[in-house]
């Protein structure tokens, strides 16, 4: 039986002078018997970064820069997945072509630190141009985002050592997948053989806690779960970010983790519900770290980052 075992872990935000200390949270899914890391074997190290709206404003471009740097000095990731809206905005009515333009031009030379990394992004609400002259003009919605983000299609999957891992999107009416990538889904599960471990990421929360607060999880997440029951010998973690917020739900099994910003409250200070500095409601600008095992089993952190 699975079972999940949460700690919180105290980390000094040092965000500024007098900022408060932050508590990081680790969350765990794994077999009891199977607890002691000297016995399991590390498949995989992977970072999660998501919600970075990347934008010319509050020198943002040289602080995720620079995260990264730490991130890649700190955890030698293997590789790293991105969970959308890795613009500013492109998404709002009054967004023109010169901002869309000059986002994906900061985004590229921001991603340009992993040069040396595979990033594995998915496609953020406010990613995608809507307001482009035309449907058929070349950046008009998700297919340009597919483009700059340089992934194959809006959803897609690969494998890495014995984990496959699956990305979604969840962009289509009252967030949710849309009939013919559910299909798809169905598919992609029930070819992976027996307890095949598994990792789904999408840009919005599944399921959790988070979307009580604020919303902003999939409409669809009682036709996921059960598809997840379905398939429980592989289903093993969904990462989200959307939310802004950190969250690690355990379900049926399956590890639900939200992994907050890497941008925060969108690298600003804060407002009055703001925790700390920089903090969106209480949780601080950060990114999270996966470790993978061979057996399956998943350990998720989330990190507060002080840039």
């Amino acid at each position: 039986m699975t079972t999940l075992k949460r700690r919180s872990l105290l980390k000094a935000a040092g965000l500024a002078v007098g900022a408060v200390a932050t508590s990081g949270l680790s969350a765990f899914a794994s077999n009891p018997e199977k607890q002691d890391k000297k016995t399991k074997k590390l498949a995989l190290s992977v970072a999660h970064i998501t919600d970075v709206h990347i934008g010319e404003g509050e020198n943002a471009p040289e602080r995720f820069k620079k995260c990264l740097k730490h991130i890649i000095t700190r955890h030698k990731p293997d590789f790293f997945l991105n969970g959308g809206d890795s613009i500013g905005d492109a998404s709002y009515d009054n967004v023109v072509y010169d901002q869309v333009i000059k986002q994906w031009g900061i985004w590229d030379d921001c991603i340009k630190t992993l040069d040396k990394y595979e990033v594995h992004s998915c496609i953020g609400n406010h990613d995608s141009w809507w307001k482009a002259p035309s449907k058929e003009h070349e950046m008009y919605g998700k297919n340009y985002v597919v483009k700059r983000l340089k992934i194959p299609n809006r959803y897609y999957s690969f494998s890495k050592k014995n984990w496959h891992f699956i990305v979604l999107d969840g962009n289509n009416g009252n967030i949710s997948l849309d009939q013919e990538q559910y299909e798809w889904l169905e598919k992609e599960l029930e070819k992976l053989p027996a307890s095949t471990p598994t990792l789904l990421m999408s840009h919005y929360p599944i399921l959790g806690t988070t979307q009580v607060l604020v919303g902003g999880g999939h409409s669809d997440c009682k036709k996921l779960k059960d598809l997840f029951q379905k398939h429980r010998d592989k289903v093993r973690v969904c990462l989200s970010g959307h939310n802004h917020l950190s969250d690690n739900t355990h379900y049926n099994d399956v590890l639900y983790c939200c992994n907050g910003a890497m941008s925060g409250f969108w690298w600003g200070k804060g407002d009055a519900e703001s925790a700390g500095l920089g903090y969106y409601l209480e949780t601080p600008p950060g990114y999270a770290m996966l470790n993978l095992y061979e057996d399956g089993t998943v350990e998720n952190e989330y990190f507060p980052h002080t840039y």
